[in-house]
């Protein structure tokens, strides 16, 4: 078999599409398709097939959901659960891998440099011991990459879904509200788009002012109004507080990596919230949580990378042309 691969990233708002000639090739044709413009992701892959007008001879999708036993369902998309098979069938493909979009992140982190990352603290991610990636975008999502003799393997899951880790009386008022009005303190409700809007939103109700409801990129871009402000440093604490949970349940002494699309925009405040110190801020073992490294992905794709690797190792004798 050989042949170009495809590669997706597919998420609740937009589903990314690229070509790719072996692990190691820069994804090409990069192109984003609105999910709601299809009905589902075999017909979103076939839109992007069709507009290229490649056909590829294998494929890896990474979709923003769970994956298992040959199904696999896009949490924030609003498409149906689907099937490995009925995909591969629509596509025309000898070979499909469907896989959590978090999998295919962790698989690139080892393949990210320098200048894909922003150091969040003053050590540098190493790639000697287990790694974690978490993002939050339209959800939330939650990975880790634990190095064996035969090669990296992934650790998948749905960390998403954890309890939201309020510290702080403030944040522990928020996170009534939140159960209040959704009968669950999940931590996607929080640390996510929609969940800072939700966060701005609360404190609004806190103060007895309620104000205008803000999308994420507006309270983004309000830095000097001071409810913005508190949201966006509440919401870098609390994902604090979550990427160090994640770094001891998975052992990631080798880095945490920062994934989704809300960071990037917001690197100043990340970078001077109490994100680290509540990384940090795990007793007994500071001393552990403070040799950990922190790092922002701003890999304009990493998931199609990591999609990539994933073909790979499906099909090691498999040479693109």
């Amino acid at each position: 078999m050989s042949g170009v691969w495809l590669v997706a990233d597919v998420g609740g708002t937009n589903a990314r599409f690229a070509l790719v000639e072996g692990p190691d090739g820069v994804p090409s044709d990069v192109r984003s398709l609105p999910t709601r413009d299809h009905p589902g992701l075999a017909e979103a892959a076939a839109a992007y097939v069709d507009a290229v007008g490649v056909r590829p001879s294998a494929a890896c999708l990474a979709v923003a959901g769970p994956v298992a036993d040959g199904t696999y369902h896009l949490t924030n998309a609003g498409w149906p659960k689907g099937t490995l098979d009925a995909v591969r069938a629509h596509l025309g493909l000898p070979h499909l891998d469907i896989i959590n979009d978090f999998e295919a992140l962790a698989y690139a982190l080892p393949r990210l440099g320098a200048d894909d990352l922003i150091l969040i603290g003053d050590r540098a991610p190493s790639a000697d011991a287990p790694l974690a990636v978490v993002g939050p975008g339209t959800g939330l999502g939650v990975a880790g990459l634990v190095p064996t003799p035969s090669g990296w393997v992934p650790v998948p899951g749905e960390g998403g879904q954890v309890d939201v880790p309020a510290a702080t009386d403030r944040e522990i008022e928020v996170t009534r509200l939140l159960r209040a009005e959704k009968g669950a303190a999940t931590a996607e409700y929080l640390l996510s788009g929609a969940g800072l809007a939700r966060i701005h939103r609360y404190l609004g109700t806190l103060d007895g002012d309620p104000g205008e409801d803000l999308t994420a990129q507006q309270i983004s871009e309000r830095r000097d109004d001071p409810r913005c402000d508190e949201a966006l440093r509440m919401f870098c604490g609390l994902l604090g507080s979550l990427a160090g949970n994640a770094a001891l349940t998975l052992g990631a002494r080798g880095g945490v990596y920062l994934g989704g699309g809300i960071l990037p925009r917001i690197v100043d405040v990340l970078r001077d919230s109490s994100f680290r110190a509540r990384f940090e801020g795990k007793p007994p073992v500071e001393d552990y949580m403070r040799a950990i490294p922190t790092a922002l992905i701003v890999h304009p794709g990493p998931a199609l990378v990591g999609a990539a690797v994933r073909l790979a190792q499906s099909l090691p004798d498999l040479e693109p042309a």
